[in-house]
């Protein structure tokens, strides 16, 4: 880390003196770098960046016209874009985001040959071609990724009134802070000329190539688990829909198969009809579920299965041993069973996983024509996505109580309910499934396949193709892990303790320390010189890091490192209450899995 604030690993044009200036060899622009150039400076970074941003901000001053409410509840996949280079207007776009006359669009551009022989205005060219989603239909993609309200009123249960809805709220709030942290970042470093892809191109530029195959891998953990936890999820809701009738290995397959079709479509902007359709799919359930709850008692026969109560205090969920009356629905205003730690703590960890949509706001970031709008996208999707959660999170426990199930809308217990519930939720579910796989074989695609075997873009022919083939590996590998595991509640508190909590909470602020030291410890006479590639840096080591510490926004430096503490200790909670809870699911029955035909919602089995 020292290494990364003191100057990337010894770049050759970093110079602290006016002698040092005099030996420089020469200037390497940018597309003939390789993909992740450890050599590239943050102040080349930053020269770029602004670059970029400055020519974003002029292509918007010359549009006509706004977004209209129309275009924000319909979103366009994508729209015209002119490119421009110094001498003014070199081409432009069309709506599918093609570049016209722009050879290098089809180029094979990971392949280092290819790239010395094209044009600065060709490799950036092919940057833009890449931006072509509109901040409205970042705001489905974000509210896609994150809303998913059916565990809330689970949550709320194992927690109480009062700790459950103040826990939500501060969630909420950071998780918001984190995306305001990861857009500052972004807009920072972010160009056409060094575009960044992904979650690890932040931590390769501020702190060098371990992070970000830390990250990345992460990620890829992150992303394929998502994927397989629609898979089983879907799988489940079948399952009680045929009433077990159905081989429950079939039911979660099908899904499997069914992403092999969904998952081939390859760019955001595309998706953001079908973001669109999920949103108003899950608003659906929730009002049929709403209503059903509100006129209908709990479904007490899978209370044992995954409800509060279940989770924090069984007695609360134990019929009468003589009369076989379940125990009246119950409130309570802090934690329902103080003894019950790991239970209330796989319950909190239910609320981290809700707000866990920060690992895709760097991948929606880079592929939107203006990223500097994506931060109202960002706070609109939140306040939408908190408003949702508290409503209906709080309506299910105020009716259901310690019944409160992980998912809500299984928790019915009029049959038909249930199946419109489970049939609406498995097509919003497989559309999310989508965007996870989209970025999961975007994050493997571009860090290992493009930058360690030279494969093509996605842009080319061969990319498009290579796309088509590597979508069934990536989901049928995704069913594989999430079926062997035999506790989906189990599955859902590891991802998030070992996952979501440190892109949502312990990466930004940390990112965003390096970020805030590397900005401000620039002196005025300091930075790139684009003519001769040079960069001066006048001071190297603690002295810098100092000075970039305190120059800059002092007070929220402090509040990120009281944030990351906080968000470290969230982790160590919940690593420790899901991987005991997930050990004693192993221990009771490691043979119930998605391999098998008989399914864990199936209290009956024959």
């Amino acid at each position: 880390m020292a290494g990364a604030f003191a100057g990337n690993g010894g770049d050759p044009r970093v110079s602290v003196d006016a002698a040092a200036m005099d030996t420089y060899a020469g200037f390497i622009s940018p597309q003939q770098r390789l993909l992740h150039d450890p050599n590239v400076t943050f102040e080349e970074y930053r020269y770029y960046a602004e670059k970029t941003r400055a020519e974003e901000q002029a292509l918007k001053e010359t549009e006509v016209g706004r977004t209209g409410f129309l275009q924000i509840l319909f979103p366009p996949k994508s729209s015209p874009k002119p490119v421009f280079n110094s001498q003014g207007a070199l081409g432009e776009f069309d709506e599918k985001g093609t570049a016209r006359r722009n050879s290098s669009v089809n180029a094979n551009l990971a392949d280092m040959s290819t790239r010395q022989v094209i044009t600065m205005d060709e490799w950036t060219n092919a940057s833009r071609a890449f931006r072509t989603a509109t901040w409205a239909a970042c705001f489905y993609l974000i509210t896609t990724d994150i809303l998913g309200p059916f565990g809330v009123g689970f949550s709320i249960g194992t927690l109480g009134w009062g700790p459950g809805i103040a826990l939500f709220t501060v969630f909420g709030l950071m998780a918001g802070y984190s995306g305001y942290l990861l857009w500052r970042i972004f807009l920072g470093l972010d160009s056409y000329e060094f575009p960044m892809k992904n979650y690890g191109d932040l931590a390769f530029r501020l702190y060098g190539t371990v992070p970000r195959y830390v990250v990345n891998i992460l990620q890829s953990i992150q992303l394929i688990c998502g994927v397989g936890l629609i898979v089983i999820s879907n799988g489940q809701a079948i399952s009680q829909v045929s009433k077990f009738k159905l081989c429950y290995a079939i039911c979660c397959l099908l899904w499997c198969i069914v992403g092999f079709g969904v998952g081939q479509v390859r760019t955001l902007a595309k998706y953001g009809w079908l973001a669109n359709a999920a949103i108003w799919m899950n608003l659906m359930i929730m009002f049929i579920s709403m209503g059903v709850i509100a006129h209908s008692p709990p479904n007490f026969a899978i209370s044992t299965l995954g409800s509060a109560g279940g989770a924090t205090l069984p007695a609360d969920i134990t019929p009468d041993p003589v009369t076989g009356i379940y125990p009246p629905v119950k409130h309570y205003s802090g934690l329902p069973n103080p003894n019950s730690l790991i239970g209330s703590i796989n319950g909190l960890m239910q609320g981290v996983y809700a707000y866990g949509g920060a690992q895709l706001f760097i991948e929606f970031m880079a592929e939107m024509k203006r990223p500097h709008d994506f931060i109202k996208a960002m706070w609109g999707a939140q306040f939408f996505i908190y408003t949702c959660y508290m409503v209906y999170g709080c309506f299910v426990y105020y009716y259901q109580g310690q019944y409160s199930y992980q998912i809500a809308y299984q928790g019915v217990s009029p049959y038909g309910w249930q199946t419109a519930g489970n049939m609406i939720a498995v097509i919003s579910g497989i559309i999310a499934a989508g965007l996870y796989g989209n970025i999961g074989i975007k994050v493997l695609y571009n860090n290992i396949l493009m930058d360690l075997f030279k494969f093509p873009p996605l842009t080319t022919h061969k990319g498009k193709v290579l796309w088509a083939v590597i979508v069934p590996i990536y989901w049928t590998v995704a069913f594989i892990i999430a079926a062997s595991i035999p506790d989906f509640f189990g599955l859902v508190s590891v991802v998030a303790a070992f996952c979501i909590i440190q892109f949502c909470y312990s990466f930004p602020p940390a990112l965003a320390l390096g970020y805030f030291i590397k900005k401000h410890a620039m002196r005025a006479d300091e930075g790139f010189d684009p003519t001769t590639g040079r960069v001066t840096r006048h001071d190297s080591g603690v002295k810098r890091w100092v000075r970039g510490f305190t120059a800059g926004p002092l007070w929220m430096n402090i509040f990120n490192i009281i944030y990351l503490g906080g968000a470290l200790t969230t982790f160590i909670l919940g690593a420790y209450a899901a991987i005991d809870g997930i050990s004693e699911a192993f221990a009771a029955n490691p043979q119930l899995n998605a391999f098998s035909c008989n399914s864990p919602l199936n209290l009956n089995p024959s």
